[in-house]
C-alpha cells in the first residue's frame, strides 16, 4: 500500500513540476530589460519621399466591394495605413492599380467610399507621374505627413483585368489589430502532449511583451475555442477536461507553499531544515510564480461569435495595467481541437474523419493553399472571386481539414482552372459544414471569367516537418542537395545525402514542399556541379513517392542503404520554385475532332522512323496497303502560374531530317486505347517537335515560336495546338477488334518537366468502335473521370463520329 501511495505521489509530483515549470518560464513575460527605441522624428513635407527599403505593400479594403476595386491602405513602417483624397487623381489611381497587378483602373473614389480606415494616414497630397513603378515614386508630402482625416481615405477602381504573369495580387486578409494580440499558442502541460506534434491541446497564450500570459477563463465559450483552434489549423474542437487542470493548479499551488521539510527522529523540523524551507518560500522563483498566478493575466475576458478568423477579431477585454486582481472565480483558459485526417496520429480516427468528396485547392505551392474547385455532375469547376471574403473561405478551409483562412485570394491568385464556373457571390456566414451549404448565384459565362477563380490560404498545423530536411551546397536556398536527419541504432541524429537512383519530380516536390519552398521546379539525379565541402554520407536509398506526401519519411524508401553510386556527386538534389507550369488537356476538342483513316503505308515512312505506328506495321507489306489510324486534335492549356518549358536546353534537341524539325522531348504526349480491364490493346506517342504558342488568352501575348530555331515552350495564358492531321497525331488501331474501350490521353506522361498538378495532365474517354465507325462519350480531365461513367456506356452511346475516310 505504501508503494502505491508513493507512486501516486511521485506521479502528482511530476506533473506538479510540469506544470510549474510552465509557469514559471513561460506564461508571463520576461523580466529581462529590453533597450527602449527611439522615435523617429517626424518627417518634414518633401516633394520626393525616400523610397521605402523593403518592397511597400498595397491592398484594397472596405465594403461594399469588389476585389477589383477599394479603400487604398499602405503596410509601412509594420503598420497599415491609407492615402488621403487630396490632390488625388486618375494617374495615382492607375500607377496603384498597376501595383496590385491590374492593367489599369478606371476610376478613383474620395471621401471614404468604401468606409474609413484606421491607424494613420501615412500619404497626402500624393501627385504622380503616370510612370512609375510604385506610388512611393510619387511626389507628396512625405511618409505620416498629413492634415487629413480618415473621413477622406482615397479608393480606386481597376479594370478587371490582369497583367500576365503578375504574381501578387490583391488579398482579403483578416484586418485585426494585431498590437493587441500578436500571437497566439497552445502550452501543452502533460509531458507526453510535448513530444507529439501537432500539439492539439493546452493553455492558450498570447505573445505579450517579451514572453507569453495566459487568458482568464470566466465566461470562456466553445466558440472561443472554435476560433482558437481555427487560428492554428485545426478544422474542429472538442471539450476539454476542466477539472484535471482545476486539480493539477491547486496541488501546484500546494507544492509550493507547503514545501517537503526534513524531519528529526523527535518528529520536530531540522535547524537545516527550517533554513531549506526558509529559504525555498522565499526563493524568487516561487515568489514570482504566485506573483504572476495573481495579476499576469493578459486578457480578462473573450467573446467571439465564432466565425472569426482570428483571436484578435473578437471583443477582448484586456487586464488595466496595475490592477492586482487574479482570475477570480477562474483560471488559465485550456482548449482541446481535433485535427484534420491529414494530421492525425491516430489512424483509427483518421477513416472515421473523412474530408469533402466535392470540393477540392487546385494550384498552390504550399499545404492548405489553391484554387477553390467544386464538383457538380462529375465534373470539377471554380468559384468566382464576386463577394469572396474570409468566412466563405473559411468554411473551404474546414471542410477539407484545415483550419480557418489565413487569405482569402482574388483574381485568380493560384491559377485559373478550366471548365464551368458553378459558383458566384458566395456569402457563409461561416458555420456552415461546406460551401454547398452557403447561399450563392448560380451564373453565365458574361458575369465571371477564369481570371476571377477564387482561392484560399488556410491555417494549417504546425509539424516541424522543415526541421528534418535540408538544402546543401547550392547557390541559392531554393537549390541544393537534398540532406535528411536520420537516426542510428544507438538513436544518434545525423545528416545524411539521399541516393540519386530513382529520384524523379515527384519525390522533388515533396522535398521542395517539406521545406515550405513551393514547387519543384527540378528533380535532379547527379549534383556533381554544387559544392561538395562539407557532403555527408548516404542515409537514405530507394526513395519513391507519390507527390502528395507532406514529408519524405512518408515515402517509401530501403530499410537499408543500397546505392551503386554511392559518391556525393550522384545524391539527389532539387530546385524549388514559388510558381510552376499546369498542362490541360481540351476534353471536348478531342471529342469533336476525332475520326478514322485509312492511311496508305507509303505516306508513314516517316511516321514509322518516329514510331508513330504499332509493331505490326514491320511485317506489313511496304510501301503496298495502308494502316488504320484513329486521329483526333489535342490542344493543351498552360494554366499553371509559370511557362512550360522543355527539360533539355536547344543544344540538346534532337534534330529529324524525315520530317525536318527538332524534338525538344523524346515523349510529349502518350496516345492510349485501354479494354474493359485497363490493358493496352494499342498506343501511340507524339514528340514535342515544335512546342509553342498558337493562341492565348485576350491580354497575353505569345512568347514561344519554333520557327527558325526559336525558343520553345508554352506561356502562362497560352496553348499549343496539335491538329488531327499532323503525322503522329493518332493511335494506330489496325489490329484492333470491334468493342468498348477507353481512350486515354496523358501529357508529360514521365514528368521531366516539374508541374504543379500532375493529376490533370490525363483525360479518358468512353469510346466504342463498330469497324467503321467510332462513338466517344464521357470524356474527362484527370481524376475527374468516373468509373460509374464507364459502367453506363451502353445506356448512353453518346457521339456519332466521323466514319472511315
Amino acid at each position: 500500500m505504501e508503494k502505491s501511495t508513493s507512486r501516486q505521489q511521485f506521479a502528482f509530483g511530476l506533473l506538479f513540476g510540469l506544470w510549474l515549470t510552465c509557469c514559471v518560464a513561460q506564461t508571463t513575460p520576461s523580466s529581462r530589460a529590453t533597450p527602449t527605441p527611439t522615435s523617429a522624428p517626424t518627417p518634414s513635407p518633401s516633394p520626393s519621399p525616400k523610397p521605402v527599403t523593403d518592397r511597400l505593400k498595397v491592398r484594397l479594403a472596405g465594403y461594399p466591394r469588389k476585389h477589383n476595386e477599394g479603400r487604398v491602405e499602405l503596410f509601412y513602417k509594420g503598420e497599415w495605413g491609407t492615402i488621403c483624397d487630396d490632390d488625388f487623381s486618375i494617374t495615382n489611381a492607375n500607377v496603384l492599380c498597376r501595383q496590385l497587378g491590374f492593367v489599369a483602373a478606371t476610376g478613383w473614389t474620395h471621401s471614404a467610399k468604401y468606409g474609413k480606415g484606421q491607424g494613420k494616414i501615412w500619404l497626402d497630397n500624393v501627385m504622380c507621374g503616370g510612370g512609375e513603378k510604385s506610388i512611393e515614386f510619387c511626389k507628396s508630402r512625405g511618409w505620416g505627413n498629413s492634415d487629413c482625416t480618415h473621413d477622406e481615405d482615397a479608393g480606386v477602381v481597376c479594370k478587371d483585368e490582369r497583367i500576365p504573369g503578375f504574381v501578387d495580387s490583391n488579398v482579403i486578409d483578416a484586418h485585426v489589430d494585431e498590437n493587441k494580440v500578436e500571437e497566439v499558442r497552445l502550452r501543452p502541460v502533460v509531458a507526453m502532449a510535448k513530444k507529439r506534434l501537432p500539439i492539439s491541446e493546452g493553455v492558450v497564450e498570447v505573445k505579450y511583451k517579451d514572453g507569453w500570459a495566459q487568458i482568464c477563463d470566466v465566461g470562456w465559450s466553445i466558440k472561443n475555442t472554435r476560433v482558437v483552434c481555427g487560428m492554428l489549423g485545426f478544422p474542429h474542437e472538442k471539450k476539454v477536461n476542466k477539472n484535471f487542470y482545476k486539480r493539477l493548479k491547486k496541488r501546484a499551488a500546494e507544492k509550493v507553499s507547503r514545501p517537503k521539510v526534513n524531519v528529526s527522529a523527535g518528529g520536530r523540523p531540522t535547524s537545516k531544515a527550517k533554513a531549506n524551507s526558509k529559504s525555498k518560500q522565499s526563493s524568487p522563483g516561487k515568489r514570482l510564480y504566485l506573483e504572476r498566478q495573481k495579476n499576469h493575466f493578459h486578457i480578462h475576458s473573450v467573446a467571439c461569435s465564432g466565425t472569426e478568423v482570428h483571436l484578435a477579431a473578437c471583443p477582448l477585454e484586456f487586464s488595466k495595467p496595475n490592477a492586482t486582481s487574479t482570475c477570480e472565480g477562474g483560471m488559465a483558459a485550456v482548449v482541446s481541437c481535433m485535427p484534420g485526417p491529414l494530421f492525425m496520429q491516430n489512424s483509427g480516427l483518421k477513416k472515421k474523419l473523412k474530408t469533402s468528396r466535392n470540393v477540392r485547392l487546385k494550384g498552390g505551392a504550399k499545404l492548405g493553399e489553391g484554387r477553390v474547385e467544386v464538383l457538380k455532375d462529375n465534373e470539377w469547376g471554380t468559384v468566382c472571386d464576386d463577394r469572396w471574403n474570409l468566412q466563405s473561405a473559411s468554411v473551404v478551409c474546414r471542410e477539407l481539414g484545415f483550419g480557418s483562412a489565413k487569405e482569402a485570394l482574388t483574381g485568380a491568385r493560384m491559377g485559373q482552372g478550366m471548365g464551368p464556373i458553378y459558383m458566384n457571390e458566395v456569402k457563409c456566414a461561416g458555420q456552415e459544414r461546406s460551401i454547398w451549404n452557403c447561399p450563392f448565384k448560380n451564373i453565365t459565362s458574361e458575369d465571371c471569367q477564369h481570371v476571377e477563380d477564387a482561392a484560399v490560404r488556410c491555417n494549417v498545423p504546425y509539424m516541424g516537418f522543415e526541421n528534418s530536411i535540408r538544402l546543401t551546397g547550392g547557390r541559392t536556398r531554393y537549390e541544393g542537395r537534398v540532406e535528411v536527419l536520420g537516426s542510428d541504432s544507438n538513436g544518434t541524429q545525423s545528416w545524411g545525402l539521399i541516393c540519386g537512383e530513382s529520384w524523379s519530380p515527384k519525390e522533388a516536390m515533396v522535398a521542395c514542399r517539406q521545406l515550405g519552398l513551393g514547387y519543384a521546379n527540378q528533380g535532379l539525379q547527379e549534383t556533381w556541379y554544387w559544392d561538395s565541402s562539407n557532403v555527408t554520407e548516404m542515409v537514405m536509398s530507394g526513395v519513391k513517392c507519390t507527390g502528395t506526401e507532406m514529408s519524405l519519411s512518408q515515402c517509401q524508401h530501403h530499410k537499408t542503404v543500397s546505392c551503386q553510386k554511392s559518391a556525393a556527386k550522384f545524391s539527389a538534389g532539387v530546385i524549388c520554385s514559388d510558381t510552376a507550369s499546369d498542362l490541360v488537356l481540351n476534353a471536348p476538342l478531342v471529342q469533336q475532332t476525332v475520326y478514322i483513316e485509312d492511311r496508305p503505308l507509303h505516306m508513314l515512312y516517316c511516321a514509322a522512323e518516329e514510331d508513330c505506328l504499332s509493331k505490326s506495321a514491320a511485317q506489313a507489306n511496304w510501301p503496298y496497303g495502308h494502316r488504320r489510324l484513329l486521329r483526333f486534335s489535342s490542344q493543351i492549356h498552360n494554366i499553371g502560374r509559370a511557362d512550360f518549358k522543355p527539360k533539355a536546353g536547344r543544344h540538346s534537341w534532337v534534330w529529324h531530317a524525315c520530317h525536318g524539325h527538332y524534338h525538344s522531348m523524346d515523349i510529349f504526349t502518350h496516345y492510349d486505347l485501354l479494354n474493359a480491364n485497363g490493358t493496352k490493346v494499342a498506343e501511340g506517342h507524339k514528340a514535342s517537335f515544335c512546342l509553342e504558342d498558337t493562341d492565348c488568352q485576350e491580354g497575353v501575348s505569345k512568347r514561344y515560336e519554333c520557327a527558325n530555331f526559336g525558343d520553345q515552350g508554352i506561356t502562362v495564358g497560352c496553348w499549343d495546338l496539335y491538329r488531327h492531321d499532323i503525322d503522329c497525331q493518332w493511335i494506330d488501331i489496325t489490329d484492333v477488334r470491334p468493342g468498348n474501350y477507353i481512350l486515354q490521353i496523358v501529357i508529360n506522361p514521365n514528368q521531366e518537366v516539374a508541374e504543379s498538378d500532375f493529376t490533370n495532365n490525363g483525360m479518358k474517354c468512353n469510346c466504342k468502335y463498330d469497324g467503321h465507325r467510332i462513338w466517344l462519350h464521357n470524356c474527362h480531365i484527370g481524376d475527374a473521370f468516373s468509373e460509374e461513367a464507364e459502367r453506363r456506356f451502353d445506356k448512353y452511346p453518346g457521339q456519332l463520329n466521323n466514319q472511315v475516310s
